[in-house]
């Protein structure tokens, strides 16, 4: 699930999703990031293929199974999100989504 998740990240930000992307996405090294990506591409969630521009580079992306699974994972994320807070008014809701979200950029451009 992190794989599809980081990669769906990376792409989000337009940055390309090669398996050295996904590896520094999930702080691992560049082979535990290559078996986690073919673990995907084996059971259909990610695909691999040539970068249009550069035959040489392989290019990640999210397969329509994998889109589909992530939307599961976020729905289950709401769920417990909105168990975790259920005595928070929408007010509170949102300004907390508002910080993680920001956090989430701030890290996101100093790993830049």
């Amino acid at each position: 699930m992190m794989t599809i998740e980081a990669v769906n990240s990376l792409i989000a930000r337009n940055i390309p999703a090669s398996v050295n992307a996904i590896a520094r996405e999930l702080g691992i090294d560049q082979s535990g990031a290559s078996r986690l990506v073919k673990n995907a591409i084996d059971t259909q969630y990610l695909e691999m293929s040539r970068c249009a521009g550069d035959g040489r580079r392989r290019e990640i992306t999210v397969t329509t199974a994998g889109h589909a699974i992530l939307d599961q994972a976020h729905a289950w994320q709401e769920k417990v999100f909105a168990e975790l807070t259920a005595g928070w008014n929408q007010q509170r809701r949102s300004d907390f989504r508002d910080a993680m979200s920001d956090l989430m950029v701030r890290s996101d451009a100093i790993e830049a």
